[in-house]
């Protein structure tokens, strides 16, 4: 996609992206990584969707500003592991230990944000498994297959095959939060929707879920903040 900026305090990078099916030019500011989408209608200039850009440019900085900052994960850095912030200091052993305020890591500095990573997504898979098998009990259904992604636009997925997909990222969440996305996806193994039915499924495997779901839409997105690769 092409790219403009709009000059300013601080200035925006645009990234234009031009679509047959658009009825109009939009704006869109991904709560992800802050970056602003401008979609432009066959038929209309780049000159003319820039000039609207432009027109909305205080709303632009403010949507951007709202964006939480980046965290790359090195020693120093402090990342949540179960709802808990731990301190990444450098370790003595081969693997890496979870302390109660810090994540001891062996190795080189630069091998750091990797190995956090591959640490957290073993651990997300040991307790999705975990969520999943003790729903899966009270439920009276088993799925065919559980997979990890690293996933933005949804915690966690059911196919009609009965294969469950999570995002690795819930094991930073606090248990319970991780636990309701587990129930949830369980749940469809019953009811493929989001009916009445589906919701008295997960509430009688569960319990109520209003607070987890809540904190997911209010905070999850900041769990993506955690960058691993330098």
């Amino acid at each position: 996609m092409a790219q403009h900026i709009i000059p300013g305090t601080p200035p925006v990078t645009v990234a234009l992206r031009r679509s047959g099916r658009a009825r109009r030019i939009s704006l869109r500011v991904s709560r992800l990584d802050g970056k602003v989408t401008l979609t432009i209608p066959n038929g209309v200039s780049e000159r003319e969707a820039m000039d609207f850009a432009t027109e909305k440019q205080d709303w632009l900085r403010k949507q951007v500003a709202r964006q939480p900052d980046v965290v790359t994960v090195t020693l120093g850095a402090e990342v949540p592991v179960a709802g808990c912030a731990r301190l990444i200091v450098p370790g003595a052993s081969r693997s890496v230990q979870l302390g109660s305020g810090e994540l001891a890591v062996p190795g080189k500095p630069e091998h750091v944000g990797r190995k956090v990573q591959g640490y957290l997504k073993e651990l997300a898979r040991h307790r999705l498994a975990e969520a999943v098998d003790h729903y899966g009990v009270c439920l009276g259904r088993k799925p065919t297959k559980l997979t990890l992604r690293d996933t933005r636009s949804r915690w966690g997925s059911c196919s009609s095959e009965g294969a469950l997909m999570f995002s690795w990222r819930l094991v930073m969440a606090s248990p319970d939060v991780l636990d309701y996305v587990a129930a949830h996806e369980v749940a469809h193994l019953k009811e493929m929707n989001h009916s009445q039915a589906f919701w008295n499924e997960v509430t009688l495997i569960h319990g109520p879920y209003e607070v987890q779901r809540r904190w997911l839409r209010t905070h999850g997105q900041e769990l993506h903040r955690y960058q691993f690769a330098l």
